[in-house]
């Protein structure tokens, strides 16, 4: 919840005019604004290949649902992705595995990739509860037996709750065994497709540490919180991506 219109205008098209300087881009690169900055933001990134995406949707296409946008509204407004389950969702509104999968059965239906993610709370690292917790994330949140999920529909972000704003960032180890944990998880849910999957790491990624982070077997991206409101090191952690 950062930036009025003017700020994300600036930021976006900073990010286009970088884009255009590189025609091939090696890695891809989304932005999800808050939802009042979607419709313009998709706007100004409109002829760069950096794509937009929302923050949240409501499982329902449409209703009584005052201040909720529904799948339909963020492809309207030129979304092509939205972030589903984020710690922040889940802890600040008591969001459930449930309704993370339900509202990832309506963004796949309205044709937008859904980016699920999944996290530990410290308490449960501490308790030695991580992988547990994240199975169980994954086998509730994911819509295995409702929709088709794939590469082209489906990303996976690990995000553990005590890195996020922190500055704390997971050990390499602690990364990898949660990414080759997760890959393993998919593999039982969704088969051969689980390798098309890409997981992304979000906590505490920057420029200073983003290179070290991508380069660890399973991740595929960054989920970026912080560093993303200023285009200069954005685009610094894409470089260690690409």
């Amino acid at each position: 919840m950062n930036g009025l219109r003017a700020d994300g205008l600036a930021l976006a098209e900073t990010l286009g005019a970088w884009a255009k300087g590189r025609q091939a881009p090696t890695a891809d690169m989304l932005v999800c604004p808050p939802a009042t900055l979607l419709a313009a933001v998709a706007t100004a990134l409109r002829d760069s290949w950096v794509s937009a995406g929302g923050q949240d949707c409501h499982a329902a296409g449409q209703g009584a649902h005052t201040g909720d946008v529904s799948a339909a509204m963020l492809v309207d407004a030129g979304a092509r992705s939205v972030i589903l389950g984020h710690s922040e969702r889940r802890q600040d509104h008591g969001e459930s595995d449930g309704e993370v999968r339900g509202k990832a059965v309506a963004a796949i239906a309205a044709g937008l990739k859904a980016i699920v993610c999944i996290g530990e709370t410290e308490g449960q690292r501490d308790a030695g509860q991580t992988l547990a917790v994240l199975s169980g994330q994954l086998n509730g949140s994911l819509p295995v037996s409702e929709t088709q999920l794939s590469g082209d529909n489906l990303v996976v972000a690990y995000e553990p709750v005590w890195a996020i704003g922190t500055g704390r960032t997971p050990s390499r180890e602690q990364i990898v065994e949660a990414h080759g944990h997760i890959r393993r998880e998919l593999a039982g849910l969704l088969g051969d497709a689980a390798g098309e999957v890409r997981l992304l790491y979000g906590g505490s990624v920057k420029p200073e540490n983003a290179s070290e982070i991508m380069a660890l077997a399973d991740v595929d991206g960054a989920l970026v919180g912080g560093a993303s409101l200023k285009a200069d090191g954005f685009c610094a952690i894409y470089d260690a991506a690409a």
